[in-house]
């Protein structure tokens, strides 16, 4: 769809939308449906279209997010990390190059670098004010290699997160993603955060330690996907400091319990903002969970 259209990857601002829309509607049903059967939209997302159709209209990326957003009715707001329409491009652990986000996820072996072309793409200014006005920066969820490191891939939102005086939180997806972090524990997702972009920028790892469903397991170990495990000892090791709790809550599904995970985030983020000595910062965090 990009290709063909031209326009910037809509996806992970579609899933932000919905993220973000008022809860239980129609239409936000409706934008994370996939067309199915051997047709042209086969696999296509009908949010994707949606926002490649508002981009042709209006002729941006943020006035077709604006759009989108009073539609589903949004909290807050939407916006890309660049107007460029860059591709990912990845260094795999047998040496191969590899372009496409697909493409990335299918080949055979561990991801080591992740690029983009062009290389250090232009950043939107409203993403740069947003992250110089923020409380609380958080990382995640959402795939390590296609998703959270790709926004940090550009240049000035990087230099804008180092500059912030907020706290930035990197939160932990629950289960590994086939093609990407296929057995990895915390500290390898955070070793990969490390070797893309150092290791002064992130204040805190949210981790969940609760267990999905058998049934859940069952079914996400189709597509080679388990439970991130929490190799506490090697966190330690490292000095990343850490909270570790239920964040997926009564349904024991394989994702974050909303709720809970913007309260923690909430909570963690004024704890990190208080004035807590720094070498009591981690015991007590662990001791409040």
């Amino acid at each position: 769809l990009r290709e063909e259209m031209d326009i910037i990857a809509p996806g992970d601002l579609r899933n932000c939308l919905v993220a973000m829309a008022e809860k239980e509607s129609v239409l936000e049903q409706l934008f994370q449906y996939r067309f199915g059967g051997n047709g042209e939209l086969s696999g296509h997302s009908l949010g994707n279209l949606f926002l490649a159709a508002l981009i042709k209209e209006f002729g941006s990326v943020q006035f077709a997010l604006e759009a989108a957003s009073k539609v589903l009715n949004i909290r807050g707001k939407v916006m890309p990390s660049t107007p460029e329409k860059i591709k990912l491009r990845a260094l795999m652990a047998d040496g191969k190059i590899v372009e496409g986000e697909t493409e990335i996820a299918e080949y055979p072996a561990r991801i080591k670098k992740i690029t983009t072309i062009p290389e250090n793409p232009i950043a939107v200014g409203a993403a740069l004010e947003a992250i110089r006005k923020a409380d609380i920066i958080t990382l995640g969820p959402g795939s390590l290699y296609t998703s959270v490191l790709p926004n940090l891939a550009v240049g000035e939102i990087m230099q804008a997160i180092k500059e912030s005086k907020a706290p930035c939180i990197y939160i932990c997806n629950v289960m590994t993603q086939s093609g990407e972090t296929e057995g990895y524990t915390v500290s390898d997702h955070v070793q990969a955060l490390y070797e893309h972009i150092g290791k002064n920028i992130i204040d805190c790892v949210l981790i969940n330690n609760a267990l999905p469903s058998e049934e859940n397991i069952e079914k996400y170990a189709i597509s080679n996907s388990k439970p991130v495990e929490i190799d506490e000892e090697k966190l330690i090791e490292k000095g990343i400091q850490f909270v570790a709790c239920d964040l997926i809550g009564k349904s024991k599904g394989a994702v974050h319990d909303m709720d809970i995970l913007a309260d923690k985030i909430i909570s963690i983020g004024n704890l990190l903002n208080s004035n807590i000595k720094p070498e009591l910062l981690t015991e007590y965090l662990r001791r409040k969970d």
